[in-house]
């Protein structure tokens, strides 16, 4: 438990208490989703479905933060811009399927919330962000990443 604490200390000491709390509040709208499916209530595919919406804008809103602190610090290498426009692509791509009549939604969340999940990584790899952020951004990803894939999982069921 201590440990825990102290990741949530240094989180408000570093990030502020707020953005820590909005953050988790972000989680909200998949642990709904996550509720009504493994609820079996008549809201199911109405839940799948803003599920994947809910996860394919996150994902995209962490390519407008890529490319923001990219663009930030100047002269942006042209590779993080790449990266950063990739996740309002694969999202819109994991959607065709559905267009198309196809298998869907398991295998988008799927997809998706192991997409979300490794985010952090390209943090890493742009060097964005204190430990503070990095710590939120992995708590904060693996959380809504798993919920995701285990959505994905229950409506392959």
């Amino acid at each position: 438990m201590g440990s825990v604490m102290s990741g949530a200390s240094e989180l408000d000491k570093n990030i502020g208490v707020s953005v820590r709390r909005l953050g988790y509040a972000g989680l909200l709208p998949q642990l709904a989703a996550l509720a009504l499916v493994m609820s079996g209530s008549e809201w199911q595919w109405i839940a799948l479905a803003s599920a994947y919406a809910y996860a394919a804008l996150i994902f995209s809103f962490l390519g407008g933060v890529w490319w923001g602190q990219a663009i930030a610090l100047g002269q942006p290498e042209p590779r993080a811009l790449v990266v950063a426009v990739c996740p309002s692509l694969i999202g819109l791509a994991l959607f065709i399927p559905w267009t198309l009549g196809w298998d869907w939604p398991g295998p988008a969340l799927l997809y998706l919330g192991l997409l979300i999940a490794l985010s952090p990584l390209v943090d890493r790899w742009l060097a964005l962000g204190n430990h503070a952020w990095l710590l939120l951004r992995w708590q904060l990803s693996l959380a809504l990443g798993f919920m995701t894939m285990l959505l994905g999982v229950w409506s392959m069921i």
